[in-house]
C-alpha cells in the first residue's frame, strides 16, 4: 500500500497539458518543411539555444513542483488510512533538507549565527548579548566557526569537479552521436548550436551542483524572518512564475489573434466594435481593473470554503483565477498590432486575387493571413511571458497577486521591502528573488529575439 495520496491540482493538469501540447507541436513541425526550416534557424542561433537551455532548467524545476501528493499519517491496524493536510510535491521531497531545516529568524548567507543579537545565558559568563548559534547552518563545523570560507570553498570545489565529470560524459555522448552522423564535422560547425548548449549546460552544472551540495551544510542564500531557507523559496517560486507566464499567455492569445485579424480583415462596423472594446479597456488603469477583479474573486473564494479540502487547492484556484484575469485584460496590445498588420496584408495582390476568385473570407484568413502573422504571434507569446512574470511580481508586491500561502517572486519581494528598513539591512532575500527573476526573464527575452529573427518573413535569410 502506498504511503501517500496523489493530489491533482488544476494548475498541474494545465502545465502537463502544455508539455503534451508542446510535444505535439514538435511532431507537427517535423512534418511541415517550412516550419522545420524556421526552427532550424532558431537551433543554429547560439544565443537562442543558450537561453533555451536556461529556460529548460527552469521548466524542469516547475515540472518537479507540479507532481503533488499527501503523506499518509500513522494509523492503527484496521483503521482507515488518513493523510496529512499539507500538500507536498516531488520538488519538496528532493529539497527536504531545505524545507525542514528552519532557523529561528534571519541569518545571512553562509552564516553560522543569527543576524541579530539576543540575550542568552552562557555558562560561566551569566547573561550576555550575543549572536546565537544556528541550529543547522554550519553545524558540522562544531567549534571551527572561523573555517567557514575554507570549508565552503573545498566543498564547492569537490562538487564542481563532480559536475564537470558529469558534463564530460554528456559532451562525449553528444560528440559521439554527431561524429556518427558526420565524421569530419566538428561540434561548433554543426547545424545545431551544440557548442552553446553544452557551454551553458556546463555553467549551469558548475553553479547548481555546488550550490545544492553546500545547501546541505549552510543556508547559501540565508534565511527569512521566520527562518525559512531563501533558496527553497526561490525554487518554489519558479513554478508560480511559469504558470503565470504560460497559462495567462494562452488565455490571452486566442482572443487577441481572433479579434485582431477579424477587425483588420473585415473592417467596417466589425472593426469599429472591436476598436471600441479595446479602447475602453485601455482607458481603465490596468492595475485598478485587475485589482477589482481579484478582490471580487477573493470574496467568492472566502465565502465558499467548502469548495476546498486543503489550503493548496484554495491557493491553486486563486492562482488560476489571477491567470484568467490577467489574460482577459492584457490582450489589447497584441490585438491592435495584428489589426494593423492585417490591414496591410489584405491589400496585397495575392489576397485580392483570392477574393476575386471567390475564396471564402475565413479560408483566406486561415491559409494566407494567419501564416504571415505567425512570426508576430510567436514573438508576442514569448515576450508576453516575461512581461507577465514581472506583472505577477508587481501585483503581489501591492497585495493583489497570488495567495499569501503560495511562494512567488512577487511575495518574496513584498516580504523583503520591510527587511530593507532594518538595521543592519537584510538584503539577501530581495537580491536572490531579483537575480532568479532576472535570469528567467532575460532568458525568455533572448530566446524571443532568436525566434523573431527566424520567423520574420521580412528578415534576410
Amino acid at each position: 500500500m502506498m504511503g501517500f495520496q496523489v493530489v491533482v491540482l488544476w494548475s498541474d493538469v494545465l502545465i502537463w497539458l502544455l508539455v503534451a501540447a508542446g510535444v505535439g507541436v514538435g511532431v507537427l513541425i517535423s512534418k511541415n518543411p517550412p516550419l522545420l526550416v524556421a526552427w532550424r534557424r532558431v537551433g543554429a542561433n547560439r544565443v537562442g539555444m543558450a537561453s533555451a537551455t536556461v529556460l529548460l532548467a527552469f521548466i524542469l524545476i516547475g515540472l518537479l513542483d507540479s507532481l503533488h501528493y499527501r503523506v499518509q499519517l500513522e494509523s492503527k491496524p484496521g483503521q482507515k488510512a488518513a493523510y496529512a493536510i499539507e500538500v507536498l510535491s516531488v520538488l519538496d521531497a528532493l529539497a527536504a533538507p531545505l524545507r525542514s531545516r528552519n532557523e529561528k529568524t534571519y541569518s545571512a548567507p553562509f552564516a553560522t549565527r543569527l543576524y541579530a543579537k539576543e540575550t542568552m545565558d552562557v555558562p560561566g559568563k551569566g547573561t550576555v548579548r550575543d549572536y546565537p548559534r544556528l541550529k543547522h547552518g554550519g553545524k558540522h563545523l562544531g567549534e571551527r566557526e572561523d573555517e567557514v570560507a575554507e570549508d565552503a570553498a573545498m566543498t564547492a570545489f569537490k562538487a564542481g569537479v563532480l559536475a564537470f565529470i558529469g558534463w564530460l560524459s554528456v559532451f562525449g555522448a553528444v560528440a559521439a552521436v554527431n561524429r556518427k552522423k558526420s565524421p569530419n564535422l566538428k561540434l561548433r560547425e554543426a547545424a545545431f548550436a551544440w557548442d552553446a548548449v553544452l557551454l551553458t549546460l556546463l555553467l549551469i552544472l558548475v553553479f547548481a551542483v555546488p550550490l545544492f551540495w553546500l545547501s546541505g551544510y549552510y543556508h547559501v542564500f540565508g534565511t527569512d524572518k521566520v527562518g525559512q531557507d531563501v533558496l527553497y523559496q526561490i525554487l518554489k517560486s519558479v513554478r508560480t512564475g511559469l504558470i503565470i507566464g504560460l497559462v495567462t499567455t494562452l488565455v490571452m492569445l486566442p482572443m487577441a489573434v481572433l479579434l485582431g485579424i477579424v477587425a483588420g480583415y473585415f473592417r467596417g462596423w466589425v472593426d469599429d466594435v472591436i476598436q471600441y472594446i479595446y479602447t475602453v479597456l485601455n482607458s481603465i488603469p490596468g492595475v485598478l481593473l485587475i485589482a477589482a477583479a481579484v478582490l471580487m474573486m477573493q470574496v467568492v473564494i472566502d465565502t465558499n470554503p467548502q469548495w476546498f479540502s486543503t489550503a493548496a487547492e484554495r491557493a491553486d484556484l486563486r492562482l488560476l483565477a489571477l491567470c484568467f484575469i490577467l489574460g482577459i485584460t492584457s490582450w489589447t496590445g497584441l490585438c491592435r498590432l495584428l489589426r494593423g498588420e492585417t490591414l496591410k496584408l489584405r491589400e496585397l495582390e495575392y489576397i485580392q486575387a483570392a477574393q476575386a476568385f471567390g475564396v471564402s473570407s475565413w479560408r483566406i484568413i486561415v491559409r494566407h493571413i494567419l501564416p504571415n502573422l505567425m512570426h508576430i504571434v510567436i514573438i508576442a507569446l514569448v515576450m508576453d511571458f516575461s512581461g507577465l512574470v514581472l506583472a505577477e511580481a508587481v501585483l503581489s508586491y501591492v497585495g493583489i497577486g497570488v495567495d499569501p500561502t503560495m511562494t512567488s517572486f512577487g511575495t518574496m519581494i513584498n516580504n523583503a521591502r520591510m527587511e530593507l528598513g532594518r538595521e543592519p539591512v537584510v538584503w539577501w532575500s530581495l537580491a536572490a528573488a531579483f537575480s532568479a527573476m532576472f535570469i528567467l526573464v532575460l532568458a525568455a527575452n533572448l530566446f524571443a529575439d532568436a525566434v523573431r529573427d527566424a520567423f520574420d518573413p521580412r528578415a534576410v535569410a
